[in-house]
């Protein structure tokens, strides 16, 4: 019997957790995060962690299945927002907590959570030691131009049109060295070559409703880099999905939803003389930017296939798609 097996032998009669750690390991930092890990370990009495390296092919669904089936108490995802998606997906429904180590562009999901996202060590011990919390996980049904339809999960937000151009056309060197501000950049070269294009949707299986937008999102919360507010209300345990239509007709349209977001939502609609201000101003009329929300929305595109994203990652085109909450799906890690 090898050493390893003895030691695990030695644990489980001992009755210590044990942890996976799934890693990207692009990212870097991998002789930090094993000292960080193994400090943790010792200081929540765990067995040695298990871990498991992502690949190209699989960005970490495979590997969260498999220390599902090596019976782990927790599973910590280390990387992106991607990682954290694939490992998530496994993760759905099994009450397994996921814990998190941001080391992507956006972390969307760990910053909405309030995870540290700028200290690898203060992350590692609140994926030991945090409170477990159910969170809703969204799930995407894309239908191809050819009719074949593909299944995948949603922790943050997914989009058809500009946004998923944008994405897919963000220049890779660029986000390594600004990050997110890369996005910025895509986002300034896809506004004025984007053509809007007609979608209907319908939420909770209602009326349909017919819409010229530029995007269209599908969103599980609400918080954006660069402190923007693009949902208000949204909260990533409260059972419902948010839509978000944008239309604008121009460019002054564009700075309106800018506006909306990076001011009116952010700080005005915090207090009652800035909401009786955005009133005045006729901000709660405007169409350039109008807000849905529900359980499911199905999405059918008139003309041509468009771009879709899912959490910050582009995924083809699609002619249709129908997002669902799956409510309180997901457990996990966050300060107590």
């Amino acid at each position: 019997m090898t050493a390893r097996a003895n030691d695990q032998l030695t644990d489980a009669a001992a009755g210590r957790p044990r942890a996976a750690v799934i890693f990207n390991p692009t990212k870097g930092g991998l002789d930090e995060l094993r000292d960080a890990v193994a400090r943790a370990e010792r200081l929540q009495e765990f067995a040695p962690s298990l871990w498991l390296e992502t690949t190209a092919e699989d960005p970490g669904k495979g590997m969260a299945r498999e220390a599902l089936a090596a019976g782990v108490d927790l599973v910590i995802a280390v990387g992106g927002d991607g990682t954290v998606r694939a490992v998530a997906a496994a993760l759905r429904d099994t009450g397994i907590p996921l814990g998190l180590v941001p080391l992507g562009t956006g972390n969307l999901f760990a910053r909405n959570l309030g995870i540290p996202v700028n200290d690898q060590f203060d992350a590692v011990v609140l994926a030991f030691s945090g409170l477990d919390r159910a969170v809703d996980v969204l799930v995407a049904d894309l239908t191809r131009p050819d009719g074949s339809i593909e299944s995948h999960v949603s922790l943050v937000m997914s989009g058809i049109g500009i946004d998923a151009t944008m994405i897919a056309t963000t220049n890779p060197e660029l986000k390594r060295r600004v990050g997110w501000l890369a996005y910025v950049d895509a986002g300034l070269r896809a506004i004025p070559a984007s053509k809007p294009f007609r979608a209907v949707h319908r939420m909770d299986g209602g009326r349909p409703r017919r819409s010229r937008v530029s995007s269209m999102l599908i969103a599980n919360l609400g918080y954006l880099p660069g402190n923007l507010e693009l949902i208000p209300d949204a909260e990533l345990d409260d059972g419902h999905l948010d839509v978000v239509r944008l239309q604008p007709r121009n460019a002054w349209g564009w700075l309106l939803i800018w506006r909306k977001v990076a001011w009116e939502n952010r700080v005005l609609a915090k207090s009652a003389i800035g909401r009786q201000l955005i009133d005045l101003t006729g901000g709660n009329r405007r169409r350039e930017i109008v807000y849905s929300r529900g359980r499911s929305v199905d999405v059918s595109i008139e003309g041509e296939p468009q771009e879709v994203e899912i959490d910050g990652e582009e995924f083809g085109v699609v002619t249709a798609a129908r997002f669902a909450v799956d409510p309180a799906a997901l457990i996990v890690r966050v300060e107590r």
